[in-house]
């Protein structure tokens, strides 16, 4: 190393090094300003080359339909150049901290034209098949590290005890067991962590896996009447017992985040419950990683929404929160955040705690050394090895809930000389409600939103537009 190589060298730059070295060295460089900026999660709409380099934001998230160009279709490498675009910005700050960009990539790259989707949760879960959301897993991970994105918010681990909650497709199952066993996607999507890696520290193998997120903590799936975000009204135990396991699954997967719930329990709202995001989930369950917020869940912490935002950020900051999506009031978010440590509100601990995480997840991620998009992946995006296994994941996820009235005479398998087969309803022939929810948009739409590819069976893999 030459005499310059030396003077440059920082131990946070340097691949080789500890992780924990390497926070140990970045931390202290850091002013209050790009603390906070690491702490922020902007909208890409609102992401300009000055406010992310001088701000040091952390990470930028796209909401369903927000893409490059501000259009729907756009293809994976369109994707690729926007996010590069914006690392580079991140890039030149002072201390040239990478951003995490993040997208809900919910059953497949949802959002990306020519991306593999696959069911739904509620569909994998009736396929009881563990290997089968790893691989799933494992091919999301792909198509979204194609596109130049880092970090996908999933997978959902709800337990969806009310069928009128309007989310319940995202939930794998009412049963507990099944959840659990189902949070296999979450090693699809990060990698296998080695046997001897520590308990509750995030873990992202390499550069053709993810950032992933189990969402949302805790409960959301419980709330009296199917609310949504609502109110579940349990006691600890029964929380703990029924909403709370799965992420034990997903903590020993070696998760990197976990995403707090809009929901309450008991009357308290998640966003600001100290007891379960402090108390427990990171002292108790020993979680290393990123708590980080929902979609402007600090804006729900006061009626009307949005307002007495300075209370907001500090409720959220202290009870335990890591990250936040803002997504777009960012100036006004560092302002009242850094207002707050200054005036003592929030104690510089609590913000080292959350940057120390923050940090821990980007060096697992390796986002220091490979910060760009890896475009030798852009060939996996909607590949027949990911149609196959989308295909396979449609088959084995069909549940036939009553075959006829007469046992003596089924209805299926249907009679083969029949000459015609009548299908009725509104989602007989419409690719739009086949897809689902978080399909191009976030709420999905009707109609002939998507291409699907058919086989002899008549059962396809399709992808948005």
């Amino acid at each position: 190393m030459s005499q310059a190589e030396v003077l440059d060298y920082c131990v946070y730059k340097d691949p080789n090094a500890a992780v924990d070295a390497r926070i140990k060295d970045l931390l202290p460089r850091m002013t209050l300003k790009e603390k906070v900026g690491q702490m922020t999660m902007i909208e890409r709409r609102v992401g300009t080359h000055d406010a992310i380099k001088d701000l040091s934001i952390g990470g930028m998230v796209s909401t369903g339909g927000s893409g490059p160009f501000g259009k729907v279709k756009t293809e994976s490498s369109d994707w690729a150049d926007m996010v590069d675009r914006f690392q580079k910005s991140a890039l030149d700050s002072r201390l040239g901290i990478p951003l995490i960009y993040g997208i809900d990539a919910i059953h497949g790259n949802n959002s990306i034209y020519g991306a593999t989707i696959f069911p739904h949760n509620v569909g994998l879960g009736a396929t009881r098949d563990a290997d089968l959301a790893q691989k799933i897993g494992e091919a999301t991970a792909l198509e979204v590290r194609a596109s130049g994105i880092h970090y996908t918010f999933a997978p959902c681990v709800a337990v969806s005890r009310d069928p009128r909650w309007g989310r319940c497709y995202e939930s794998y199952s009412e049963d507990t067991v099944i959840v659990r066993k189902m949070t296999s996607i979450v090693t699809g999507l990060q990698g296998q962590p080695p046997p001897k890696h520590p308990k509750g520290y995030p873990f992202v193998a390499g550069r053709k896996n993810v950032i992933a997120c189990a969402k949302h903590f805790v409960g959301d799936g419980g709330t009296d009447g199917g609310i949504n975000e609502g109110n579940t009204i349990l006691s600890y135990e029964e929380l703990e017992r029924i909403h709370m396991a799965p992420y034990l699954d997903c903590i020993s997967r070696g998760v990197s985040t976990i995403m707090a719930s809009y929901s309450s329990w008991n009357g308290r709202k998640l966003h600001a419950d100290h007891f379960l995001l402090t108390e427990v989930l990171k002292d108790k369950l020993g979680f290393k990683g990123v708590v980080i917020s929902d979609w402007r869940g600090l804006d729900r912490l006061s009626e009307p929404r949005g307002s007495n935002y300075r209370y907001c950020i500090s409720s959220a900051i202290n009870a335990g929160i890591d990250m936040v999506m803002v997504p777009y009031r960012y100036k006004l978010f560092v302002e009242d955040l850094t207002s707050l440590v200054e005036s003592g509100e929030v104690q510089m601990a609590r913000i080292d705690d959350a940057i120390e995480r923050i940090l821990r997840v980007k060096f697992a991620a390796s986002v220091f050394e490979f910060p760009f998009a890896n475009r030798s992946l852009l060939d996996t995006v909607g590949c027949k090895l990911h149609r196959d296994l989308a295909r396979e994941a449609v088959r084995k996820s069909l549940v036939l809930l009553k075959n006829g009235k007469d046992l003596k005479n089924p209805f299926l398998p249907l009679d083969r000389n029949a000459k015609r087969i009548l299908v009725a309803g509104t989602h007989a022939n419409d690719l739009g409600y086949q897809c689902g929810g978080w399909t191009a948009d976030w709420k999905g739409s009707s109609g002939n939103i998507a291409i699907v590819i058919w086989h002899q069976s008549g059962v396809g893999g399709s992808f948005p537009q």
